[in-house]
């Protein structure tokens, strides 16, 4: 029989025990609206820390790691609902609920950042990056096109 707590130290921000093996799972404490609505820094921070925070984190960016071979045809499809086809892809998407709950049913498969809209890549800007460098250059004068290797 799995020992129970009392409601009393359940208040008192703990939440159960399985048993004597398992560690006892505490609940974070909530922030008082005090400390909430101050907007100055931490000590601990220094002023570029706080300068590279100030673009809002709006959208996740999603990379696939491990495959999803072998797994239920649910968690394929998720992946294919979010739009990651291969290993290694990368995808952006905005904040919502249908999105997080999606990167939740996968999250032993992708890694999950949090971005801001000025780090939102289109996929033809991701492949430009990767991308080999040609070798030459093309130059143009006078409409007569002279090739120049690199």
């Amino acid at each position: 029989m799995i020992p129970r707590l009392p409601l009393l130290a359940q208040s008192r921000n703990i939440i159960s025990r399985a048993g004597p093996s398992c560690p006892v799972f505490v609940r974070p404490k909530s922030i008082s609206s005090s400390a909430a609505s101050t907007s100055t820094p931490p000590a601990s921070e220094s002023p570029a820390q706080a300068n590279t925070d100030a673009a809002p984190k709006t959208h996740f960016r999603i990379t696939l790691l491990r495959s999803a071979i072998g797994l239920p045809r649910t968690s394929s499809a998720t992946l294919e609902a979010l739009g990651i086809h291969r290993r290694m892809a990368t995808v952006y998407h905005p904040h919502t609920p249908d999105i997080a709950g999606k990167i939740l049913k996968v999250k032993e498969l992708v890694k999950v950042e949090n971005v801001s809209a000025e780090e939102v890549r289109t996929k033809t800007e991701q492949r430009a990056d990767r991308a080999a460098p040609r070798g030459y250059t093309l130059v143009s004068r006078k409409g007569t096109p002279i090739v120049q290797r690199s």
